[in-house]
C-alpha cells in the first residue's frame, strides 16, 4: 500500500538490504520519517555499525530525503535476545531444526520489535510502522508473514486505542524484485549504497566483496542476497 506524503512513519531499521530499501520507500512516500533499531545481543555488531552509515548515505543521495529523515533510536533488547537464544545471538551452527525452522530463527523477534516500535511511534506522534519483512523469500520465519503483520497491527491498534498501520512494501517481492525496487527508488546510486554499506551476512563477514555486497557467500542470508542479485541482473 502506498501512503501519501501527508503522514509520518517509523521505520524498523537494521542496516540490512531489506530495511534500507524499506527506508528509501518510506522517504519517498511520507513527509516525515524516523528510524528505530534494536540491539538484541547479535553475535556480530557489524549490522548495528552499518545502520548510521546507511542512514547518512541515503540522506546524502536526495535532498528531499534529507529533509524528511528525522532522528534515530537504538533500543537495548539484549535481555530479550538472551532469552530467545538462536544462531544469531549465540555460538551455534546454522542449520534446520526438527520443527522445520532454522536455528537463525529468533522466536518472536518481529513481534517484540513491532511492540517496542509502536510505543515510540505513539510517543512521537508517528502514524505508521514500516518494516522490510518479506514472505516470498522468507527463510522459514513465521513472523515475516503478512498474516502475522495483520494480527500484530490489530493487536497494537487495540492496545494503543489508536489506529496504527504496519506497512511492508517488500512483502510480496522476491529478493531480485527488491533489488529492482531499490533501483526504481534511487537509481544506481541507491543500489551502490546497498551493495557497499548494508550488511546481511549472518556470520558478520565484511572481508569479502562480491557484486552484491559483502559477506561469507555461504550462509542462507548471503545465498539469498546473491541469488536475488543474479535474478535482477538477468532480468535487465
Amino acid at each position: 500500500m502506498k501512503s501519501d506524503r501527508t503522514s509520518s512513519a517509523l521505520v524498523l531499521f537494521s542496516g540490512g538490504q531489506d530495511s534500507a530499501t524499506a527506508l528509501a520507500w518510506a522517504l519517498e512516500n511520507y513527509q516525515w520519517v524516523e528510524t528505530i533499531g534494536f540491539d538484541y545481543g547479535q553475535r556480530h555488531d557489524v549490522e548495528l555499525n552499518a545502520r548510521l552509515q546507511v542512514r547518512k548515505t541515503l540522506s546524502d543521495l536526495n535532498s528531499d530525503w534529507a529533509k524528511r529523515l528525522g532522528p534515530d533510536q537504538l533500543v537495548d533488547l539484549t535481555g530479550y535476545g538472551a532469552l530467545a537464544e538462536s544462531a544469531l545471538t549465540a555460538e551455534m551452527e546454522i542449520e534446520w531444526k526438527a520443527d522445520g525452522l532454522p536455528t537463525t530463527f529468533v522466536p518472536g523477534r518481529n513481534l517484540v520489535f513491532l511492540t517496542v516500535a509502536s510505543a515510540l511511534a505513539y510517543r512521537r506522534g508517528l502514524a505508521d510502522l514500516v518494516g522490510g519483512m518479506c514472505e516470498t523469500d522468507y527463510s522459514g520465519y513465521p513472523d515475516c508473514r503478512r498474516e502475522t503483520m495483520d494480527a500484530a497491527q490489530k493487536m497494537i491498534s487495540l492496545g494503543l486505542d489508536r489506529p496504527m498501520q504496519i506497512q511492508t512494501p517488500l512483502m510480496s517481492l522476491t529478493k531480485g524484485e527488491t533489488w529492482k525496487l531499490a533501483n526504481e527508488l534511487g537509481g544506481q546510486k541507491l543500489v551502490e549504497v546497498i551493495v557497499e554499506d548494508t550488511h546481511t551476512c549472518y556470520l558478520g563477514d565484511r572481508s569479502k566483496r562480491h557484486d552484491w555486497g559483502y559477506g561469507c557467500d555461504t550462509c542462507p542470508a548471503c545465498e539469498l542476497r546473491a541469488r536475488g542479485w543474479r535474478e535482477w541482473q538477468a532480468s535487465k
